[in-house]
């Protein structure tokens, strides 16, 4: 009800007005039924609102918990407004945690229900395409559902980095077709199979939405910008390829 209730009468209503979000290409390629990732670039907080408004269909997202836990006030009303715009709690505080969370993805898709992903974990700090994380292939596999591709454009202006207040903007969104992975069933396990499932879903994302692609994860590049600001200086480290394949290693954006 109180989904329904932002979607359509609240936050909804006002977005529309201001943003006036479209799809332009692929709505039919959301199935009117049954589970599916809808993996999607990540540009700012605002892209797990502009979706769901362009769907029949909810949209579950994983968000970190610390939403979920504030106080008074404040801390109810920011619960109350991300459980209205579809979003579900994760802890990623540990390894067991953020596998839990990943569990919890898979629970969502076996119910029929429609999960948002953000496969580079984080929103892009310049607006290129980072390099994808293995917990949305596993995900995929362990679920046995599609994985379609979104993009979403325009969000990074409507909803900068680091602003307090949104911005006008028309947000346009394209939606390609479903991914099969079913001929990877059974090696959810492998991670070699994950690393080229998810290359092959950050190509796809390439693709639509025309972003330059960076092999490395977006957070190492916020590491590396925030240690350049700070007028560090930093050694590059070579990157253990198990260790950063490793599952789980989803994160909410």
């Amino acid at each position: 009800m109180l989904y329904w209730l932002m979607k359509h009468i609240f936050l909804g209503p006002v977005l529309k007005v201001f943003f006036r979000p479209r799809i332009i290409e692929g709505a039919e390629n959301i199935p009117k039924e049954g589970g599916a990732i809808l993996a999607s670039n990540h540009l700012a907080v605002s892209d797990s609102f502009f979706l769901p408004l362009k769907l029949s269909r909810r949209v579950t997202f994983p968000a970190k918990i610390e939403y979920f836990t504030g106080t008074g006030i404040k801390g109810w009303l920011q619960r109350s407004f991300m459980s209205g715009v579809g979003q579900v709690p994760i802890d990623r505080s540990s390894a067991s945690a953020a596998q839990g969370a990943l569990s919890t993805g898979v629970r969502i898709l076996r119910e029929g229900k429609l999960l948002g992903i953000y496969p580079e974990g984080t929103r892009s700090p310049d607006g290129r395409l980072y390099k994808g994380k293995v917990g949305v292939a596993w995900i995929a596999l362990e679920a046995g559902v599609p994985v379609i591709p979104i993009a979403m454009f325009g969000t990074d202006k409507a909803n900068p980095i680091g602003s307090r207040m949104w911005k006008p903007t028309p947000i346009t969104i394209k939606i390609g077709k479903p991914l099969d992975f079913s001929r990877y069933e059974g090696l959810s396990g492998d991670r070699f199979v994950l690393r080229s499932i998810t290359d092959e879903i950050m190509y796809a994302l390439m693709e639509l939405t025309g972003q330059e692609y960076v092999d490395v994860y977006a957070a190492k590049a916020k590491e590396d910008q925030a240690a350049a600001e700070a007028g560090a200086v930093e050694v590059p480290a070579q990157q253990d390829a198990k260790s950063a394949d490793r599952v789980p290693e989803t994160k909410a954006g």
